[in-house]
């Protein structure tokens, strides 16, 4: 395959699909070890500004086929919803435009294009992780999850480690394709992918080898109920009556805990007298349940509301959790808190207010973390609950707005990856699917189909002994730091050299 027989859109194009279909929940993750070579091309023999231009296009391209179940959001106007779907697409194609373009002009200027490309797109994803608009769902890792055995490093490199990998992957291969000695590149790729594949094999099984299925039990609710007729005041009877018998029936199964999904009912639970009859459920069997829940605080202020959790606990009492990231755009307008007038915009989102407390839940002296819905894609948030004590992670969410769709695919696999990345169970409750209870390897010991009713009952896999493992983004800043260096480093030399003559 001759690369210059190409023209730039069409190899830009070419990348862009490649990497899309990658994150679809279809067999194509090898897809993504390619995917950059036709971007690749073009970040080493073109202009910057033909770079960043191609970068744009391509990113584009990559993520509509990725995300473009947020097209279809059936929470709101046709409109609004594809209005979502082509903010968020070209918003983060600006990450890739600035990607591109610094590693064209890095080889333009110091010839070292391919081999910064690693530690540029680390860099990327990042700060594209970080603010009110972040958004590490899109990172590279999230490919690999259907290979257990390929993301068993991340409780060391975080998910960045598995972008090295994917970029240093792409690279090999085309230099296999495009220089005269491609037969030792062609191997290099192969002997890479086996070491981290064998590896990963290796750490799989010492993982599950040194985890132990526990006595604590937890009944996951999935009530299977759309997502607008949810808030349809006609349905509030029977959707109560639905969980209160779905309720019964986990409760009569005798686990540690019950796990509701997210707003699982159409009140604010905390100050409802529907709460009463759920509470005496929890007294009567001795058993705590966690229910998502919007919540409504009103001060000297004025009133505030939160998207939340509520445990109700076995003596009568409460605690709370107000979500700490919310979704820009559907739960609030970014910068409403510093001009309130923003909240007159309407795109039929929700008003709420961020939360402030990394609330750590105790049951039956199991202390746990709850991230409610998009919180979950933020590796930083999970592991904050973790390095607080959290001994285990629940996940509420309704992924019922987009159907059945890639979307709630992508997601079970994002809490697969908070489970290797703190070597801690999950247990995910979502409205209409994908709900399960996730092992401390990432393997999904249950987990109940999309669109069906039901629960799940199963006891907590622990690891045997409490360590502490690194992640984050310690790996990431190392790969930063080592970038930059090498930046400065051939910098230097290309001074000196200039200066010589």
């Amino acid at each position: 395959m001759k690369l210059n027989n190409y023209p730039d859109w069409a190899l830009a194009l070419i990348s862009g699909i490649l990497v899309g279909v990658a994150y679809l929940p279809i067999p194509a993750t090898f897809f993504i070890y390619f995917g950059f070579i036709p971007l690749i091309h073009i970040w080493l023999n073109r202009s910057v500004i033909t770079s960043a231009a191609m970068s744009y296009l391509a990113a584009i391209t990559a993520h509509t086929i990725a995300f473009y179940w947020m097209g279809i959001n059936q929470g709101t106007t046709a409109i609004i919803a594809f209005l979502s779907l082509a903010g968020t697409v070209f918003y983060l194609g600006i990450f890739w435009v600035l990607a591109g373009g610094l590693i064209s002009f890095l080889q333009h200027r110091l010839k070292i294009g391919l081999m910064i490309f690693p530690f540029v797109w680390i860099a990327m994803e990042l700060v594209r992780s970080f603010g009110s608009m972040g958004f590490p769902w899109g990172d590279l890792a999230l490919t690999q999850v259907s290979i257990l055995s390929l993301i068993q490093t991340v409780d060391i490199t975080g998910t960045a480690g598995i972008t090295f990998f994917i970029c240093v992957l792409n690279g090999l291969l085309y230099l296999a394709l495009t220089s005269q000695e491609r037969k030792q590149f062609i191997y290099g790729a192969i002997g890479l992918w086996m070491l981290v594949f064998v590896l990963g094999v290796w750490r799989l099984n010492k993982i599950e080898n040194n985890s132990t299925p526990s006595q604590f039990s937890v009944a996951v609710i999935q009530p299977n109920v759309n997502p607008v007729q949810k808030w349809d005041r006609s349905f509030r009877a029977e959707l109560i009556s639905l969980m209160d018998s779905l309720t019964i029936e986990a409760m009569a199964q005798q686990p540690d805990f019950v796990l509701w999904p997210e707003s699982a009912l159409p009140v604010y639970l905390r100050t409802s007298s529907i709460r009463t009859d759920i509470q005496s459920h929890v007294v009567k069997n001795d058993i705590p349940l966690l229910a998502g829940t919007v919540d409504r605080e009103v001060d000297e202020k004025g009133k505030h509301y939160y998207n939340g959790s509520i445990l109700l606990n076995v003596d009568g009492t409460y605690n709370m959790y107000h979500k700490l990231h919310l979704v820009p755009f559907a739960e609030y307008i970014p910068l409403s808190y510093k001009f309130p007038q923003l909240d007159k915009l309407n795109f039929g989102q929700g008003n709420f207010e961020h939360g402030t407390e990394y609330t750590i839940f105790n049951v039956h002296n199991k202390r746990f973390g709850n991230m409610i819905c998009y919180e979950s894609s933020f590796p930083r948030i999970a592991k904050k609950f973790v390095d607080s004590g959290a001994e285990f992670l629940t996940i509420q969410t309704n992924d019922a707005w987009s159907g059945d769709s890639p979307g709630a695919y992508q997601h079970f696999a994002v809490a697969q990856l908070r489970a290797v990345e703190n070597r801690v169970p999950v247990v995910r409750s979502a409205n209409t699917g994908i709900s399960g209870i996730i092992a401390p390897s990432g393997r999904a010991e249950q987990s109940l189909a999309f669109y069906e009713q039901g629960i799940i009952l199963g006891s907590l896999t622990f690891m045997n002994e409490n360590r502490h493992y690194p992640g984050g983004d310690v790996f990431a800043l190392l790969c930063i730091f080592f970038g930059l260096s090498m930046i400065v480093w051939e910098w230097v030399k290309a001074w000196k050299t200039d200066d010589g003559r």
